[in-house]
């Protein structure tokens, strides 16, 4: 008898290859049997008229703090998600001195927009200084997903070169030399990979650029040698010019990423998307790309199949927000607010008032998405994320004869003042989703990008992995959408290859039993809504998804019926020379 037996399902296994139907077995951790299943199990699962995949993988999060002091890592678990993967864009928590907590803190608050106040508070400073010993306290703890970890550039340089990692020189050759054995020796404890980040608008909270960003390819190359030299594992980068590259005939940071593919001999993947309504810049990046790896490099796109979505509600940031009229009633319950803002002598002060603005990261987004009322739409139930243009704020206040600003402000302060709207920007510059359907055809790009765990009142992309299955695979109506196995393999076959995890990522027997079986035609991405559960009571964006029927990681069964079990079996993946 075995442990599980999934019965009667649409099997699509994560390669690529048709779908079928059929069972999937499994005893202990691992999948025993996939196709006809005589067997019982000792717990059975009816998956008829469901669709059995993988377990998702998650490339691109920043749970480095929060995977110190939660184990649900919500919002990736309710959204099928099996395997994270943490470190990313260069910033992170390892290596670190004693005296120098609050310099990575300042760092990952200022990039990543995670409540510094959280992270001093929640994460168990003191227990770690190498990157081998951040693992070990992660090693130690049990979780609803699996967890993988980058070493970062940042903390790396900073470790090595203290203040002057932020300075505009060079490291020394000592430096150089020290920071490559730093990740050499990460790389042994079983780093996934090693990240870096290009991209000139990640800044520290104090306003200083990250460490490494205008590092000279001499310090990479090294770098990429003593990764190289571990012999598994791979590079993650995020720069400048494989967004929007400034000439129309080079691209020297995408030759930079080639070569460090070429000299480490590892993958390396790095962010692109369609940034400007300039369509041509993501293709020229994939074109790029394929040049280089028919070169012998293995650069790995990574991309995200829907806008990125800046949210904003009158609990995050809005364009009301740097308002004195406003700034008086801001620390009211968001309901009170909403009702008091309501009160016609209010909402005339507050739309009369100029902005106040005294500088932030929230003060700047406010003001944006004053600016871009024509790009805004409502988040509300039923979530569409490829909607017409003629329903963002500005074409709808139009419609009705209203300036757009009121318009908004009327439909933020109604009821209890819970409706989201989102900034959709890149990937939807030209009002439509096209560009990420030729990102996820190409041969060579893997899907990512949800950036969980961070920006965590403005961005949720979380139910990205969702969406790839919801809108490109079911209900697309503005255009053609994609086949069911290639959006499943994006999510678990590609990226779990990209890595060496060549124990998980498909379904056949003999590998670790991370599975999901969907509703498929009731898959849904919830509104989202918001949660004061952070360390210190501070609030974070969760947009969970239902019609997961179960979600499996190794073996045990960690959300039934879009409910948590409370089951924990996830555990630290270390990467490993034996891993291809």
């Amino acid at each position: 008898m075995f442990d599980v037996v999934i019965r009667g399902g649409t099997i699509v296994d994560g390669t690529g290859a048709e779908a079928f139907a059929g069972d999937v077995a499994i005893d202990g951790d691992t999948i025993v049997e996939v196709g006809s299943v005589s067997g019982r199990g000792r717990r059975e699962i009816d998956a008829d008229g469901a669709v059995v995949t993988p377990g998702f993988l998650d490339l691109h999060t920043h749970y480095d703090g929060q995977v110190t002091w939660d184990d649900a890592l919500e919002p990736s678990a309710t959204n099928g998600i099996t395997t994270i993967v943490l470190g990313n864009c260069g910033v992170g928590f390892a290596p670190v001195r004693a005296s120098d907590h609050e310099s990575l803190i300042d760092m990952m608050e200022g990039v990543e927009d995670i409540p510094g106040s959280a992270l001093s508070v929640g994460m168990p400073w003191g227990e770690w200084e190498s990157f081998a010993d951040y693992l070990d306290v992660i090693g130690a703890r049990h979780y609803s997903a699996n967890v993988a970890c980058h070493i970062a550039h940042g903390p790396v340089r900073y470790f090595v070169m203290g203040e002057r990692a932020y300075e505009d020189h060079d490291a020394s050759a000592d430096d150089v030399a020290e920071m490559a054995r730093v990740v050499r020796e990460a790389f042994d404890a079983g780093a996934a990979g090693f990240s870096t980040n290009r991209f000139r608008l990640h800044m520290s909270r104090s306003g200083k650029v990250v460490p490494g960003t205008f590092a000279p390819a001499a310090e990479l190359t090294a770098i990429a040698r003593a990764i190289g030299e571990a012999g598994h594992g791979l590079i993650q980068g995020i720069a400048d010019g494989t967004i929007t590259p400034g000439d129309l005939d080079a691209m020297p940071e995408l030759d930079l990423l080639g070569e460090l593919s070429l000299v480490s001999g590892r993958p390396l993947t790095f962010s692109t998307f369609q940034a400007s309504p300039q369509a041509d810049v993501f293709r020229r990046v994939l074109d790029g790309a394929a040049e280089w790896n028919a070169r012998g490099a293995q650069l790995r796109p990574q991309i995200i199949p829907r806008a990125v979505t800046f949210m904003s509600n009158l609990d995050t940031y809005h364009p009301f927000m740097n308002r004195p009229t406003y700034k008086a009633l801001a620390d009211l319950p968001v309901g009170e607010r909403a009702a008091r803002m309501r009160r016609p002598e209010v909402r005339a002060a507050i739309l009369s008032d100029g902005d106040d603005f005294t500088g932030g990261l929230g003060a700047l987004v406010g003001v944006g998405l004053g600016t871009a009322l024509g790009r805004l739409f409502s988040l509300a139930f039923p979530v569409d994320y490829e909607p017409d243009p003629s329903q963002s704020v500005e074409a709808l206040a139009r419609q009705c004869a209203v300036e757009p600003l009121h318009f908004l402000y009327d439909r933020m302060t109604a009821g209890d003042g819970g409706e989201f709207f989102a900034l959709l920007g890149n990937n939807f510059q030209d009002g439509t989703l096209e560009p990420c359907r030729e990102m996820l055809l190409d041969p060579y790009s893997v899907s990512g990008l949800s950036d969980a765990g961070a920006h965590v009142t403005m961005i949720s992309d979380c139910s990205s992995s969702t969406f790839h299955l919801t809108h490109w695979v079911r209900d697309r109506a503005r255009g053609e959408r994609v086949p069911l196995e290639l959006a499943v393999h994006k999510l678990t076959g590609a990226p779990a290859g990209m890595y060496g995890f060549t124990d998980r990522g498909v379904l056949a027997a003999g590998k670790k039993a991370d599975v999901n079986v969907l509703d498929f035609d009731n898959l849904t991405i919830a509104a989202p809504s918001i949660r004061a559960d952070l360390p210190t009571g501070a609030r974070r964006i969760l947009q969970p998804s239902t019609g997961y029927l179960a979600t499996i990681a190794n073996g045990e069964v960690v959300r039934r019926n879009d409910e948590d079990t409370g089951a924990r079996p996830g555990y630290l993946l270390r990467s490993s020379r034996g891993q291809k």
